[in-house]
């Protein structure tokens, strides 16, 4: 295979999972995109033998709060800089969304991660390279369920235990699978494991 033919089928991987981590996280995401082929992903995107990132472009809305919008973005620079941040910012400024995904190749410069944390709150933009997306890690068979928790049924567990929220076992945000389902301070989400002994095992983790 040649170093194109690895590059499409990288990015096919990502394109991949960024689509299936979205509708994980509970936004709208066609069957057709979660289900599409390495066949079907080159002749739609690659049919000239090679990708335009910037094509991959997507837009998605939360099923119960259309509200809710997400634009993900595939850079086109192999080193993202402070420019295409800036001209992201001003398109999700245009579309009223307020919160963005960028899948970079290889890396973003300091200035351009400086512009995100600088954005925040106003934009919550999360950035993942090329090289994250190439397997789920929740489909491993290793990876226990994770289930996100509304704030009601947050509120409804803790009442239902008597407890604080700080006395939950905690997760990082910057935790895998909490960078996967993009989990906010103060959310909590519950984990499912198999037992041999119980069946099933269930704990909570709260983001700090």
């Amino acid at each position: 295979m040649d170093s194109e033919a690895r590059e499409i089928t990288k990015l096919y991987r990502a394109y991949k999972t960024i689509h299936e981590m979205v509708h994980d996280r509970g936004y709208l995401v066609s069957q057709n995109e979660l289900d599409m082929t390495l066949s079907q992903f080159k002749d739609k995107y690659a049919s000239a033998g090679s990708v335009e990132r910037e094509s991959l472009t997507f837009l998605v809305q939360k099923k119960d709060d259309p509200a809710d919008s997400l634009l993900v973005f595939f850079p086109a620079d192999e080193s993202v800089g402070v420019k295409p941040i800036r001209k992201y910012t001003e398109r999700m400024s245009s579309q009223e969304v307020l919160k963005g995904i960028i899948v970079y190749q290889k890396n973003l410069t300091p200035s351009a991660q400086k512009v995100i944390t600088q954005m925040a709150p106003k934009y919550l933009i999360e950035i993942f390279s090329d090289s994250e997306l190439l397997v789920n890690i929740t489909r491993h068979s290793l990876v226990p369920k994770h289930v996100v928790l509304t704030n009601e049924e947050k509120k409804m567990l803790l009442e239902r235990y008597k407890l604080k929220d700080l006395q939950l076992p905690r997760i990082q945000p910057t935790d895998p699978v909490a960078r996967y389902y993009g989990l906010r301070k103060g959310q909590v989400v519950k984990i499912l494991r198999s037992s041999e002994t119980a069946g099933r095992y269930i704990t909570y983790r709260l983001c700090i």
